[in-house]
């Protein structure tokens, strides 16, 4: 799920999702530094964002993992498969942990990022997910393709595991993610698509992509757009583990 890149002085509107005020307090601090962006809204559970975001509409929506009446997991899953909620989900979380990252990414999010990141990187974080690009490090989507490629061990956690999300939500979506059988390869991607494709599942950045195809960045843009159309892409994740899915990379 992506939205448009504001444009002129609209500003990037933010829902907040945190179960701790005084983090929320310091997220809305760090962006509304920025006047390019404005908080638009703050919840503390997942069920209370899922309202929210119905009236608020953000653009973006910064969400914790572990919250009390109804995890981050499940919310992003219900906001993204909500065709009037147009906003990018960024989960903010402060557990470097695989199964969340996972889960996170099958539950629709865009971007993972976790809460020990300095006030920039919360700013670039919204702007990216914004542009409806996915937010995701070299090294993350190395274990994004890991797993959804079928390399890597199951990321659900154990009904006892420490740390678990409470709500037990979050393991059916991963299997339900690695038990769907691929998608036919698309036949209409051009040649020149073809190589956008398999060069955003090396994590080239689309500066990286037109250096390596000498073309200009606006024009990988486009080919990157007109792939995840094609693909039936929510966004640059989905379309990366298409590619190692479907032996493209």
């Amino acid at each position: 799920m992506s939205t448009a890149v504001p444009s002129g002085d609209v500003p990037v509107r933010v829902l907040l999702v945190d179960d701790h005020a005084v983090m929320r307090a310091g997220f809305r601090m760090i962006l509304e530094a920025d006047p390019g962006i404005v908080v638009v809204g703050e919840a503390a559970t997942g069920s209370d964002a899922v309202r929210s975001a119905a009236e608020v509409h953000p653009d973006v929506i910064c969400m914790d993992v572990q919250m009390p009446d109804m995890d981050g997991i499940e919310a992003t899953r219900r906001l993204t498969a909500d065709p009037s909620v147009s906003a990018s989900v960024v989960i903010v979380t402060t557990f470097d942990r695989d199964d969340y990252l996972f889960q996170a990414l099958a539950a629709g999010a865009s971007g993972f990022l976790l809460k020990n990141a300095g006030p920039e990187e919360l700013v670039a974080a919204v702007r990216v997910a914004a542009a409806g690009d996915a937010l995701l490090a070299p090294a993350v989507t190395r274990r994004v393709i890991e797993r959804f490629a079928g390399q890597g061990a199951d990321p659900a956690p154990a009904a006892d595991a420490p740390g678990s999300v409470a709500s037990g939500s979050v393991a059916p979506a991963a299997s339900a993610a690695t038990a769907s059988a691929p998608e036919p390869v698309p036949v209409d991607l051009t040649e020149r698509e073809a190589e956008v494709l398999r060069l955003l599942a090396q994590a080239l950045s689309n500066a990286e992509i037109a250096q390596r195809l000498f073309i200009g960045e606006a024009t990988v843009k486009t080919h990157v757009s007109n792939v995840l159309q094609k693909l039936g892409a929510r966004d640059r994740v989905a379309a990366v583990v298409y590619a190692h899915r479907h032996g493209l990379a």
